[in-house]
């Protein structure tokens, strides 16, 4: 067994008492078998326990269950599993926890040391408007991002985009759409079955206090929907109306059936934040109504969604009616459907933002990339956020 001092001192002179995980001989036993196998080692070396970690396994393990077509990773927060951890391939650092780390006093410091070919991720799912970094003590401090960012090197996200071929075209920056006008024609059986909707918007949602303010947006839309006689339905925590998470299928059935629109309405704005809200309405057959800060352009072609911010409550509550009145304006809304398809990324290995973590240290190239985030407060922090 190592033996490891279980006093540090820190960045205050102040020696204080921690938890050290040791090396045992069984574990090195481990490492050298590990190494015959070329394995690619990740240190998490922020809690394992919190999103996106808690979901990568231990060990290959997690791999291995998602059949990725790289298992040769290994995953651990044992900052001593190689002896040190500047031998790790990867240190991941998870965003809202990080961007405190660089604090007086904090028990869990940054690493101190760090060697030519380790590569130090910043991940994270959740905005950067709620989890800005509001300084720069940390540009030229990571080599990779693993984010819902469009140009992250490892994408997180919700959302898969494929072709009538089943190829994979986006999201991504820039996306070469169809045309809606060159879009061929919706069916007379869909036509049909947008017929039979009754209802002018659903809203699931459960945090009713947002950073965006989206619940004030909705309730203004409200007021402005009951001069046409139209309502926005609001199921959760938030509102008088119930379709719980373990019958998702049905309310997905619902919004098929009974609603023209579904208010995707995100709880910060951040440039690509866009979550499975949007799946909602895109894949049940209703039409989304976004509010977010990210270019719907690339998610979705023009002409197939409203968006919120642009039109505001007044407008968009006109639009809406409109819409309902004109059964074939509002079908052409649903003309993409000959074209492109929406899924969860985790459907495929292909889009799976895990296997996609492992692969990428299996692309020789971009391991030897020399790449660092020189402004990294600046790619990350919305404009003015802080």
């Amino acid at each position: 067994m190592l033996v490891i001092n279980k006093k540090i001192i820190n960045d205050t002179n102040v020696t204080t008492s921690v938890i050290i995980e040791t090396v045992t001989a069984k574990d090195l036993i481990t490492i050298e078998s590990d190494n015959k196998l070329k394995l690619k080692y990740i240190l998490q070396w922020t809690s394992p326990k919190n999103v996106p970690f808690v979901y990568m396994g231990e060990g290959r393990q997690g791999f291995i269950d998602r059949n990725c077509s790289f298992t040769n990773c290994f995953v651990t927060s044992n900052r001593l599993y190689l002896g040190d951890y500047t031998k790790f391939d990867v240190i991941a650092f998870a965003g809202p926890e990080v961007r405190l780390m660089n604090k007086q006093g904090f028990y869990d410091q940054l690493p101190k040391r760090r060697s030519p070919h380790q590569k130090y991720a910043f991940a994270s799912i959740e905005s950067a408007d709620n989890y800005p970094m509001c300084s720069d003590s940390f540009d030229g401090f990571f080599n990779w991002t693993w984010t819902y960012r469009l140009d992250s090197e490892a994408k997180w996200g919700y959302i898969a985009i494929r072709d009538s071929k089943n190829n994979l075209i986006g999201p991504k920056k820039d996306m070469n759409w169809i045309k809606l006008e060159d879009m061929k024609p919706v069916s007379d059986d869909l036509k049909n079955k947008l017929r039979g909707k009754t209802k002018a918007a659903a809203w699931f949602v459960s945090n009713c206090y947002s950073r965006s303010e989206r619940e004030a947006f909705a309730w203004n839309l409200k007021i402005q929907l009951a001069s046409y006689d139209l309502k926005v339905d609001v199921y959760g925590e938030c509102g008088s109306m119930k379709c719980p998470r373990n019958k998702e299928d049905e309310c997905n059935k619902m919004i098929e059936k009974d609603y023209y629109f579904y208010l995707s309405f995100e709880n910060s704005f951040a440039e690509d934040y866009v979550t499975e809200k949007l799946l909602h309405p895109l894949k049940n057959y209703a039409v989304p109504i976004v509010y977010g800060g990210a270019n719907y352009t690339r998610f979705m072609p023009d002409g197939i969604y409203l968006n919120a911010r642009e039109l505001g409550p007044k407008k968009l509550s006109r639009k809406m009616y409109e819409l309902i009145q004109e059964p074939e304006k509002y079908a052409d809304f649903f003309r993409w459907r000959n074209h492109y398809s929406y899924h969860r990324r985790d459907e495929s290995i292909e889009t799976d933002d895990y296997c996609r973590f492992c692969s990428m240290l299996n692309e020789e190239d971009l391991v030897k990339t020399k790449s660092v985030y020189k402004n990294f407060k600046e790619w990350w922090d919305p404009p003015h956020r802080c």
